[in-house]
């Protein structure tokens, strides 16, 4: 029996417009197929999310209304489950390209590139995706054609959420909120970090509002004496009394990610503690007021920053980062010097983290949307220090 299509996240008029933009980049730098590799890219472009690490991509040609899926047999049940695309335009390659040194799917979409005739035409890339060996093997092989990065082209593109996109990260973002309440429920003195952890993923994967998290992005508990470390993982040590906790954690709808972050004390919080929560926090509110679409991200850290040092705090890292698929974006940085206009429904990870020595550091963050005159704060856990007995 043939593989039943399962229901989309978004209509297929919203990948086609997606779609749309690509083929508009493409036109400007005549290129006739952009081969995209990177997975968050491939998510946004076709809706699948499933997490599969061997060589997949997804070839967008000028003369074609979808997108052509080139992946392993075996996840094409997979693609025609999660993905608007017809089966005709999924394509499995072989078993016997797996675990050779000298041949990979990429193979696969540089055969499909040469049957479709475009040997000779211009190709855009996404270099970065590419391992040196597998870049060479498109310049080795597509001698004619005039190869260019298309690194970030997609990724730009995806800054700019639909309202259909906002929707399902306001999804996300409950249930990181619940992820948050969580943890200030279950965590005692006397407690494994790891039954901790498994208490806040069971509810990551229960959801909230009747919305189930659909993935489990990599939550970082980090206990003294690693409240230091902005990217640990929860250990095999017993929470004690006068721990503190630092909680970063992501509800995950469709692979969209809300990020938050969290601080808590087990017991009474130390004078130091106490001091760095109301700076952060002071930074945080001070960054919620001035963004708004055209503000400028550089200008936003710099308030930021220059409210965290008057009360006592010099903030190292940058305020924020843009989010959506996959988590992080890599293009807008809410960053000193970064010149970025801000613009509506832009999503951020606004991130007042601070780590000022080895052995001290904080967490307090909340995943945003820009609007036209402010700011909607996605994530809406209390923005507190939790005291927990």
């Amino acid at each position: 029996m043939p593989v039943v299509k399962g229901p989309q996240v978004f209509p297929r008029w919203e990948y086609l417009r997606r779609l749309a933009a690509v083929k508009a980049r493409m036109a400007e730098r005549e290129t006739v197929a952009a081969v995209i590799t990177d997975n968050a890219h491939i998510t946004y472009l076709t809706g699948s999310v499933a997490h599969s690490y061997d060589t997949r991509a997804v070839v967008v040609l000028a003369s074609r209304e979808e997108p052509v899926f080139i992946l392993r047999w075996m996840d094409i049940a997979a693609a025609v489950q999660e993905t608007f695309i017809d089966r005709d335009s999924i394509i499995g390659y072989s078993e016997e390209l797996m675990g050779d040194p000298d041949n990979n799917g990429y193979d696969a979409v540089i055969d499909f590139l040469l049957e479709q005739g475009l040997g000779q035409g211009s190709i855009g890339l996404e270099l970065c995706n590419l391992t040196v060996d597998s870049a060479e093997k498109f310049k080795g092989r597509l001698l004619q054609a005039r190869i260019h990065d298309f690194s970030h082209v997609v990724t730009r593109i995806r800054t700019l959420k639909s309202d259909l996109e906002i929707a399902v990260m306001r999804e996300a973002a409950a249930i990181s909120d619940a992820g948050v309440l969580t943890a200030a429920e279950v965590m005692r003195p006397g407690m494994r970090e790891a039954d901790a952890i498994a208490e806040i993923v069971g509810t990551l994967a229960r959801g909230a509002n009747g919305k189930p998290g659909t993935w489990i992005a990599t939550p970082f508990l980090c206990a003294t004496s690693r409240i230091g470390n902005p990217h640990t993982t929860w250990s095999e040590d017993t929470l004690r009394e006068g721990s503190q906790v630092n909680l970063e954690i992501a509800g995950v709808r469709h692979d969209y990610h809300a990020p938050i972050c969290r601080t808590y004390s087990l017991g009474k919080p130390s004078d130091r503690l106490l001091r760095i929560h109301e700076a952060q926090l002071a930074g945080l509110e001070a960054g919620l007021n001035v963004i708004r679409a055209g503000a400028i991200s550089g200008e936003v850290a710099r308030i930021i920053h220059k409210t965290t040092e008057k009360h006592g705090f010099k903030k190292q890292s940058r305020a924020g980062y843009s989010i959506g698929i996959d988590w992080m974006e890599k293009t807008t940085s809410l960053k000193l010097g970064d010149t970025t206009v801000l613009e509506p429904n832009m999503t951020f990870h606004l991130h007042l983290g601070s780590w000022v020595e080895e052995d001290f550091g904080y967490v307090l963050s909340e995943s945003i949307r820009i609007t036209e005159t402010g700011v909607e704060v996605l994530t809406k856990a209390p923005r507190q220090l939790f005291m927990l007995d």
